[in-house]
């Protein structure tokens, strides 16, 4: 006969039917919220010879199994709780099982118990109590006063929730739902005037179940300017641009007459210089050729230089004729008048030539 069925006889004929829990620890209240994983775990205090660790959920009218650890066999998780159900720390001194996501229907007392030979059971017992948290949820909105802003935390369960936010001088209220629920706001006024940016928190937690933090950014605020400031601004930037092109135009018609005024008395400076008429054709043409024609030109006329160096008075009408006529007419004279003269007197001695 194996020595799981001896325990099992032993368990029929009440041998362990009286369970002893003042050698077990464990906690006797465990508070988690709708959806967790609950961790439930018992230990005995004294050294026996344990056989078998087993877990049992209380339900009316007895128990069921869940799951057991065998020194000879290992762990066990029975049918209807595989894959929910774990055991997490085996042994035979101490021992844990985990229940994941957590419904209504886990709710209730747990049982282990420690199967001892010769002693007997020993029990210890449990209860899971699940709440439901929604929340915390914080706000924070403008108030009536243009310099204050309100805080406000909020928070849902079953059981009523404990509802704190992390500002000095905040109220807290409660209501009912209709579904049996409970919502808790907590609320606080701050001053809109700051330097820098801070946070606010909001902390929620039902009796002594995990408490959830949430924390908000409030931004540097300053008193937003009257409504009419953009307008003024915009009719103060409107004047200056109107100034400015202004201002522009007057200094370009002031430059555009200033330009205007020293081409005239230019032209009228060029008008009223007195103007020597040139007799002589060629004089008239060196003056009144182009500039560049007149670079190498002696800057003393002719005329004037002829009319102030002495001259030896000419007795010869001929050689008078000569340097009296025009220069055109002085072209062809022959350069030898000394000789002209030979000829001339030659040809009257001898008239028959």
């Amino acid at each position: 006969m194996s020595h799981r069925a001896v325990l099992h006889l032993l368990c029929a004929f009440g041998v362990f039917h009286k369970g002893q829990t003042s050698l077990i620890q464990c906690q006797h209240l465990v508070l988690d919220a709708l959806g967790d994983n609950t961790y439930l775990s018992c230990r005995l205090m004294q050294s026996k010879d344990v056989v078998q660790v087993t877990w049992q959920k209380i339900i009316p009218g007895g128990t069921t199994d869940l799951a057991s650890y065998n020194k000879h066999f290992g762990q066990k998780v029975n049918t209807g709780f595989q894959g929910r159900v774990e055991i997490k720390s085996a042994g035979l001194q101490n021992s844990s099982i985990v229940i994941r996501n957590v419904t209504h229907q886990d709710e209730g007392c747990y049982r282990c118990l420690f199967n001892t030979y010769p002693d007997g059971a020993f029990t210890g017992r449990s209860c899971l109590q699940l709440y439901e948290l929604h929340g915390p949820f914080l706000h924070v909105t403008e108030s009536h006063s243009a310099e204050e802003l309100v805080v406000s935390c909020s928070a849902t369960g079953p059981p009523v929730p404990t509802v704190t936010l992390t500002v000095p001088h905040h109220n807290s209220t409660s209501v009912t739902n209709t579904n049996g629920t409970v919502t808790v706001t907590t609320t606080a006024v701050l001053s809109r005037l700051h330097d820098n940016s801070h946070r606010v928190g909001c902390a929620a937690r039902v009796r002594s179940g995990r408490q959830i933090d949430v924390y908000e950014m409030i931004p540097e605020v300053r008193l937003s300017p009257p409504d009419d400031v953009p307008l003024i601004t915009g009719l103060v930037v409107g004047v200056i641009c109107v100034v400015v092109a202004v201002i522009a135009f007057c200094h370009k018609r002031k430059h555009q007459n200033s330009v205007s005024q020293r081409d005239l008395e230019e032209n009228k400076r060029d008008t009223n210089e007195p103007r020597t008429p040139l007799m002589n054709p060629e004089v008239r043409q060196q003056f009144t050729s182009p500039k560049s024609e007149r670079i190498n030109l002696p800057t003393t006329p002719p005329n004037k230089r002829d009319t102030n160096e002495p001259r030896t008075p000419l007795t010869n009408p001929e050689l008078r004729q000569r340097f009296t006529s025009p220069k055109s007419e002085r072209i062809n004279q022959p350069k030898h008048p000394e000789r002209l003269k030979k000829n001339l007197f030659a040809r009257q001695q001898n008239p028959e030539d």
